[in-house]
C-alpha cells in the first residue's frame, strides 16, 4: 500500500504514557503502531496453530485490546504498519532444505493445502491465501500498510526499515504475536536501528509455556523492559492518547 511522509510544517504532539520501567514520551506525528502476525494462521480456528493443537486463546485475547489501539490510532493520525509471516507457493524465500526455518516449517506443515473454514481452498502460511489474512476483526483499512516477512523478525530482508524512514517514524508501538518469538525478534531488530519501542503487553500473546507459573511471555516482557524497550498496556496508550 501507499505510504506519504508527513505534510511539512506538521505541529508535534507529545504525550506521556504511564509504561515499565519508566513513563516515556511519545511524538504521536512520529510514532506507528505495527501489528505483527495477527493472521487466521496463528489466531483463528481452522489456522495453522489451531490444525497443531496450539492453544490459540491468548491470542485471540488479544484481539479486543488491540482493536481498541488501532481505532485510537486512527483517530490520532497514526500510521499502522501490518507484518504478515508467509512464504511464496514454492517456498523459495523459506531457507535452504537442510537450513534451521525448513525445519520449523516440515513441523508445522507449512505450505501444506488445507480447506479453510471459510470453504476455499488455502495452503499453509503461503502469501495470498486464507491463512495469512489478518484476522477479521483487525483488517487494515485504507492508508494502513502491509508488509510480507519471511523470518521472525520484520526487519530481515524486508522494506520495513526504509519504510519507517520515510515517513520519518521514531516510535514504534507493537501488538501482535507471538511475544517471545516474531514480536520479540522485532522489537530487538527495531532497537538495533535505534527506534523506540513501546510494547503493549495485553496486546500481544505467547502459546509456549502458556499457563506454567512463568511463561515465555513474561520472561519476553521482563528482557524487553530491561534492555530493548518500554512495556505498557492498551489503557496507558489510549489514556495518553486521549
Amino acid at each position: 500500500m501507499a505510504h506519504e511522509p508527513l505534510p511539512s510544517g506538521t505541529t508535534n504532539r507529545v504525550v506521556v504514557i504511564e509504561a515499565a520501567p519508566t513513563p516515556i514520551s511519545i511524538d504521536t506525528t512520529r510514532t506507528a503502531v505495527l501489528v505483527i502476525d495477527m493472521q487466521n494462521d496463528f489466531g483463528a480456528e481452522g489456522g495453522m496453530f489451531h490444525r497443531a493443537g496450539i492453544d490459540i486463546a491468548p491470542i485471540q485475547e488479544a484481539v479486543g485490546p488491540t482493536a481498541h489501539v488501532l481505532a485510537a490510532a486512527r483517530r490520532a493520525g497514526i500510521k499502522i504498519i501490518y507484518l504478515k509471516m508467509e512464504f511464496r507457493p514454492d517456498l523459495s524465500d523459506a531457507g535452504a532444505e537442510d537450513s534451521p526455518m525448513r525445519r520449523v516449517n516440515a513441523q508445522m506443515k507449512v505450505g501444506e493445502t488445507i480447506t479453510a473454514p471459510d470453504g476455499r481452498e488455502s495452503r499453509i502460511l503461503i502469501r495470498d491465501t486464507w491463512g495469512t489474512d489478518i484476522v477479521r476483526e483487525l483488517a487494515p483499512q485504507a492508508g494502513d500498510i502491509l508488509v510480507s516477512k519471511h523470518r521472525y523478525s520484520g526487519f530481515y530482508q524486508t522494506e520495513l526499515d526504509t519504510i519507517l524512514k520515510t515517513l520519518g517514524i521514531k516510535y514504534l508501538v507493537v501488538t501482535g504475536c507471538t511475544t517471545s518469538v516474531c514480536v520479540e525478534s522485532t522489537i530487538r531488530d527495531a532497537m538495533f536501528r535505534d527506534y523506540t519501542c513501546i510494547l503493549l503487553e495485553d496486546c500481544t500473546a505467547e502459546p509456549v509455556g502458556y499457563g506454567l507459573p512463568r511463561s515465555n511471555h513474561e520472561a519476553s516482557l521482563l528482557v524487553l523492559q530491561v534492555l530493548f524497550a518500554w512495556v505498557s498496556r492498551s489503557g496507558a496508550l489510549l489514556q495518553g492518547l486521549e
